[in-house]
C-alpha cells in the first residue's frame, strides 16, 4: 500500500472539505443578509399597504360618510325623527316628481341649485385629483425605496463575490504553500526513512549472522520446561548420541514385539487344540446319546407289537365267545374290566 499517497489523499480531502465549509459558511451568511433584506422590503411593503388602506378609510371616513350617500333616507335611523311635513315651502328639496308637490314652473330656486351642483361637482373633481396626485407620489416613493433597495442589494451581492473570490485565492495560496512545505517534508522523511531502513537492515543482518539462528545453536531449542523438551521452531535435529538411543530402543521396541506375537500364536494354538477336543468329546457324546435312543426306541417297538398281538388274540377270542355263551362274554367282560 503506498502510504504516501494515501496521506496525501487525506490531506488535500481536508483541505477541500475546509475550503467547501468555509464557502458553505460565506454562502449562509450571505443568505440570511439576503433575508434581511428581503424581510426589510416585505415590511416596508406592507406598511405602503397599511398606509393607502389607512389613507381610504380616512377618505370614507371624511368624504363618504353614509349620510352622504343618495340612498341614506331609506335606512335613516332617525328618519321618524327627522321627518317634516311634505312640504314646507317652495324651496323644499324634498318635494320631487313623485311626491306631487312640486310642479313644472314652480322651481324658484333653480339657478342657486345648479351653481351649487357644480360648485360641489368642481370640488368633487379637485379632491379626485389630488388623491390621485398623492397615490401617484406614493407609488413613485415606492418604486424609488424598491429600486434603491435592489440596487443596494446587488452591490452587495457584488462585493460578497469579491470576498468569496479573494478568499478563494487566499485559500489556492495557502493549499500551495502548504502543499510545498509538506513535498519537503515528505522528502525529508523519506530521505531519514531509507537511512533508518539502511541502518536497520545492516543491523538485522548482523544480528542473524551472528545469532544462534544460523549458527545452529542447539541450546537455543532447549525449552523452558525442561531440557527433555525442545521448542519446535527452533530444533535443529537430534545429536548423534540421541539416535542411538532412539535405535535401539526401536530394536528392543521389534523383540518385545516379536516376543509377544510368538506368545500370542502359542497361546492361539492351545486354545485350537483345546477347542478340537472339545468338539470331539462332544461329537461322542452325541453318539452315544444316539446309540442309546435307537436302543430304546427298539426296545419299545418290540413292546408294542407283542401288546398289539395280545390284543389281536384276545379280541378273536372274544368274538368266538360272544356267539357261543353270552353270560360267559358278561363274565369275561367282568373279569377284563376287573384287570384293567
Amino acid at each position: 500500500v503506498d502510504k504516501d499517497a494515501l496521506d496525501t489523499q487525506v490531506r488535500d480531502r481536508k483541505i477541500q472539505e475546509a475550503a467547501e465549509k468555509a464557502w458553505n459558511e460565506e454562502f449562509a451568511n450571505e443568505m440570511k443578509q439576503n433575508d434581511k433584506i428581503i424581510c426589510m422590503l416585505e415590511e416596508q411593503r406592507k406598511n405602503y399597504i397599511r398606509n393607502i388602506n389607512k389613507d381610504i378609510t380616512e377618505f370614507w371616513k371624511n368624504f363618504q360618510t353614509p349620510e352622504t350617500r343618495r340612498e341614506f333616507d331609506l335606512y335613516d335611523p332617525q328618519a321618524l325623527k327627522k321627518d317634516v311635513p311634505a312640504r314646507i315651502s317652495d324651496n323644499d328639496p324634498r318635494c320631487t316628481i313623485s311626491g306631487l308637490q312640486k310642479f313644472m314652473g314652480e322651481d324658484l330656486n333653480y339657478n342657486q341649485r345648479m351653481k351649487l351642483q357644480k360648485e360641489q361637482s368642481r370640488e368633487w373633481s379637485l379632491q379626485q385629483q389630488s388623491e390621485w396626485k398623492n397615490a401617484l407620489a406614493r407609488q413613485k416613493f415606492a418604486d424609488d425605496l424598491c429600486d434603491k433597495s435592489r440596487i443596494e442589494l446587488d452591490q452587495r451581492m457584488m462585493e460578497e463575490q469579491r470576498k468569496e473570490e479573494a478568499n478563494r485565492r487566499a485559500v489556492c495560496v495557502a493549499t500551495k504553500d502548504f502543499n510545498r512545505i509538506q513535498a519537503a517534508e515528505v522528502a525529508e522523511r523519506k530521505k531519514l526513512e531509507k537511512y533508518n531502513k539502511i541502518k536497520d537492515d545492516m543491523d538485522e543482518i548482523s544480528n542473524l549472522i551472528q545469532g544462534d539462528l544460523l549458527s545452529e545453536n542447539p541450546e537455543q531449542a532447549v525449552s523452558s520446561f525442561g531440557r527433555h523438551r525442545v521448542i519446535p521452531d527452533r530444533w535443529k535435529g537430534m545429536s548423534p548420541e540421541q539416535l542411538m538411543a532412539i535405535r535401539s530402543s526401536q530394536k528392543e521396541q521389534v523383540l518385545e514385539k516379536l516376543r509377544q506375537k510368538q506368545e500370542e500364536h502359542r497361546k492361539e494354538a492351545e486354545w485350537d487344540r483345546l477347542s478340537i477336543l472339545a468338539a470331539k468329546a462332544q461329537l461322542i457324546l452325541e453318539r452315544q446319546h444316539q446309540r442309546q435312543n435307537r436302543e430304546r426306541r427298539r426296545a419299545l417297538d418290540n413292546i408294542n407289537a407283542e401288546l398289539s398281538h395280545e390284543q389281536k388274540s384276545k379280541n378273536i377270542y372274544l368274538k368266538e365267545e360272544e356267539y357261543s355263551n353270552v353270560p360267559t362274554a358278561q363274565f369275561y367282560a367282568q373279569f377284563n374290566t376287573t384287570s384293567r
